[in-house]
């Protein structure tokens, strides 16, 4: 038996004779945990999925245990061993915890009871808090991703793959999910860790691997790196000065109050919360998940509806407004930028230009419901190259494009409404850092127009850089207020949590 349990030599990946990667070499070795970083469009999605059989390679090779293969559909590589945890998870979440942990294993003569009591002792096995018999459509997403290893594991797994784990988890999830992992490697799994968070794969990995434009650049131990050491490589550059630069020596003058907050409430997220926001300026958002950030920018957009009761009250350019849908509020000036794009951003069998298009006749009356080809593709193909969206075709559809790029069709399709309130929320989540440097740039960009701008961040670093003024949030309103001039990172957590 040899050390290394997988590996991949020359794998090249041709998408309409474009690579996504290209003579790629990569081993895996028995029992460590091995992150793969790189820009959105590095090629480690594709890189893994080559490993899990969801695609197959144009040339190259792959051998597990020493054993040539190619596995061609997930099938095939978890008969390997092989198997992968998506982004997106891929669980029935109409069935129960143990119906998805034995699917495809089923025998020919099933009880149910016998299934609950056998993934129960298994799941207990693995010190997972999980109930059998709840539907996994009703999870929260550690809980989900707790059922994927679960089932990974049952199935004997000796090579497991997480494509940006920790995109969805709390903090305190991403922790539990770390001891998972450690816990997995004291078993002998091998795991790859794919993730844009670079301080985890600095904390959690054995060895690194960085792509970049669909090639091997690095392999390392993770001791070797630092942050910014992984930067260069993945970017070819030294971003350490652009991406969170030094501390802000001035801020931008607040111009005319644009949106006013008065005792909002919307039980039991938001309780009495009052803020402004100023024209030409960046509001930074801070708080700790269960805060209200999030709910009472979607309550001022009109993706929620506050108490109907005593719910507060919302000035727009010091008029009143009530939105109970989004479209009068997108009529208005405010446009929300989603947490979850995946979800709520855009639409993903559709193509770069037609998401923008729809975008812009959000803003039409009803009446105009007919697409124009020619305008659509004109104002898609301005709003490719004003963002810098990258993608293998004028009409590659949203789901080809990486993470970072789809972010970037998300604001565009908000920003061609010509907004004068822009409400980002976690705007560079699972984003790689080249696309965290240009959406930075595009947001003091709006502030330097005159725009109102409001960025919701978990990440204190992104607020810290980007923020003139900074609200920090607790059990759902504002709490205390900053300019960024007096701002610390340590009085913004101690204002979060006291």
């Amino acid at each position: 038996m040899t050390d290394t349990v997988l590996s991949l030599r020359k794998a090249t990946k041709l998408y309409a004779g474009v690579p996504a990667i290209e003579g790629v070499d990569f081993d895996l070795r028995r029992g460590e945990i091995h992150a793969l970083v790189g820009e959105n469009g590095a090629g480690k999605s594709t890189l893994t999925k080559v490993m899990a059989g969801v695609v197959t390679l144009t040339s190259g090779s792959m051998t597990v245990d020493g054993a040539e293969v190619t596995p061609r559909t997930p099938l095939e590589a978890r008969n390997l061993g092989i198997a992968m945890v998506f982004q997106e998870n891929s669980l029935v979440p109409t069935m129960t915890v143990a119906q998805n942990l034995f699917l495809g294993q089923e025998k020919f003569y099933n009880r149910l009871r016998g299934i609950y009591i056998a993934a129960q002792q298994f799941l207990q096995s693995l010190n997972f808090d999980v109930t059998p018999t709840a539907t996994v459509g009703a999870l929260g997403a550690a809980k989900k991703q707790m059922v994927e290893i679960a089932r990974a594991v049952l199935h004997k797994a000796k090579v497991i793959i997480f494509d940006e784990p920790t995109a969805t988890l709390t903090p305190e999830e991403k922790k539990y999910f770390f001891d998972l992992v450690r816990d997995l490697k004291k078993r002998g799994v091998s795991i790859v860790f794919i993730s844009h968070a670079l301080e985890e794969a600095l904390l959690l990995a054995d060895r690194i691997t960085v792509l970049r434009d669909g090639k091997h650049v690095v392999t390392d131990d993770a001791a070797k790196f630092d942050r910014a050491a992984i930067v260069q490589a993945m970017v070819g550059r030294d971003l350490s000065n652009t991406l969170y630069g030094a501390r802000k020596s001035s801020v931008r003058p607040a111009g005319a109050r644009v949106l006013t907050v008065q005792n909002l409430k919307m039980a039991p997220m938001v309780k009495n919360n009052s803020l402004s926001v100023f024209a030409g300026q960046i509001t930074g958002v801070f708080g700790l998940v269960g805060a209200g950030r999030t709910e009472t920018f979607k309550i001022v957009s009109g993706v929620l509806k506050r108490d109907f009761f005593h719910g507060g009250e919302i000035l727009l350019h010091d008029k009143p407004v009530r939105y109970r849908v989004p479209a009068p509020a997108v009529k208005a000036g405010i446009a929300y930028v989603t947490e979850d794009r995946k979800v709520e951003g855009f639409f993903e069998t559709s193509s770069i230009a037609r998401n923008i298009y729809l975008g812009l006749l959000s803003k039409f009356p009803r009446g105009r419901m007919m697409l124009s080809r020619r305008e659509t593709n004109k104002v898609g193909k301005s709003w490719i190259e004003r963002l810098k969206v990258r993608a293998i075709g004028d009409e590659a559809k949203v789901v080809e494009l990486s993470g970072g790029n789809q972010q970037k069709v998300v604001i565009a399709k908000s920003l061609v409404q010509e907004p004068d309130l822009i409400i980002f929320d976690e705007p560079t989540r699972g984003v790689d850092v080249g696309a965290i440097v240009e959406i930075h740039e595009l947001i003091n960009h709006l502030a330097d127009e005159g725009k109102a701008v409001v960025v919701i961040s978990s990440y204190l670093p992104e607020i810290m850089a980007l923020s003139d003024r900074i609200l920090v949030s607790r059990q759902g309103k504002v709490v205390e207020e900053f300019s960024a001039l007096e701002a610390t990172e340590e009085r913004i957590m101690y204002a979060a949590i006291h």
